[in-house]
């Protein structure tokens, strides 16, 4: 290890909370995507745990964190197929009857790493909804899924004054009770607002922000892929510039791998969300940049040395914001 990456008061591992979906992807690479009625050979197949909050839980334990996933997983084979790609997460299961976790259907495009996917997400199973144990908690991802235990979770944190984390994938119904509940929202390229709950003005990129940041949120921000986020917090608008992979070969889960990195970055406490919140999100940009350069949303954490850099990068952010 580098010794000049953690100060004497970041020898230990934050502890984080990560509320949201957990899925069984099968992953297939295909020269090209199948037309209507076409059935293709795939160049290879993976079958992995994932989805939203599951890949962020297990970024941010790469990146040094003491992570608990809370989620539904349930028995049968899906769930023990997810459970063994849980690697070093702790997994608080939610399930309530024979549901359990979603099965995805992914094509990843050879050539440009671009991936199509198909997925249940949460429909059709229930969630236990009491608060999950957040003593010594640092931070918490909510990724809008199970609605209710996310916005119960949420509104727990805010109150004991825990950063709390939206990965903003796409609007799901109700999801500005949630919003009212968190302090940083972290949304994807495709995310839209209802018109209802939109200022009355002509779409444009910043309004997004803005409408977001009128149901609760003190910092809101957008990734563009590989183009710069965007960053709506502490009066002002900036961007923060997204490092280029030498090569892309896999886009899967990227952003997931964005908000689990922001995740680490987080649990520094409430000192993150200040101005330093920009210093977060270059943080990281870098490890999701990394990501895309591996094949599978977790490929990158193969290659020890990157690792170990990435893990340094987050333990100087958080050792810099930190309250002594």
């Amino acid at each position: 290890m580098h010794t000049d990456c953690y100060n004497s008061r970041m020898t230990d591992s934050p502890h984080v909370l990560a509320v949201g979906l957990a899925t069984l992807d099968v992953v297939q690479t295909v020269e090209r995507l199948p037309a209507p009625d076409e059935k293709l050979v795939a160049r290879s197949v993976d079958v992995d745990a994932g989805g939203p909050a599951l890949n962020a839980a297990r970024t941010a334990a790469l990146l040094g964190c003491d992570v608990t996933l809370v989620s539904v997983v349930g028995a049968g084979a899906i769930g023990e197929a997810v459970r063994a790609g849980l690697g070093a997460v702790r997994l608080d299961d939610r399930a309530t009857g024979p549901g359990g976790a979603a099965v995805s259907t992914v094509l990843v495009t050879a050539s440009t790493g671009e991936r199509a996917v198909v997925s249940t997400n949460a429909t059709g199973t229930s969630a236990r909804g009491e608060v999950p144990d957040l003593a010594g908690v640092r931070a918490v991802l909510v990724d809008g899924h199970h609605l209710d235990l996310a916005v119960a979770t949420a509104r727990e944190a805010r109150r004991r004054g825990i950063p709390v984390l939206l990965d903003g994938g796409s609007w799901k119904p109700g999801l500005e009770a949630l919003l009212a509940q968190v302090d940083l929202a972290l949304l994807s390229a495709d995310f839209r607002v209802p018109a209802a709950l939109r200022a009355a003005r002509a779409p444009e990129p910043a309004s997004i922000l803005a409408d977001v940041a009128r149901l609760g949120p003190s910092v809101v921000a957008q990734s563009h892929g590989p183009g710069p986020i965007e960053v709506l917090g502490h009066g002002r608008t900036t961007t923060v510039a997204v490092p280029g992979a030498a090569r892309v070969v896999d886009t899967l889960g990227a952003g997931d791998v964005l908000h689990g990195a922001l995740l680490a970055c987080l649990a520094a406490g409430p000192g993150a969300l200040g101005p330093a919140v920009v210093d977060a999100l270059a943080v990281a940009a870098r490890v999701a940049s990394a990501s895309v350069a591996a094949p599978g949303t977790l490929g990158w954490a193969r290659d020890a040395p990157l690792t170990e850099r990435l893990r340094c990068d987050v333990g100087r952010f958080r050792s810099k914001c930190e309250v002594p």
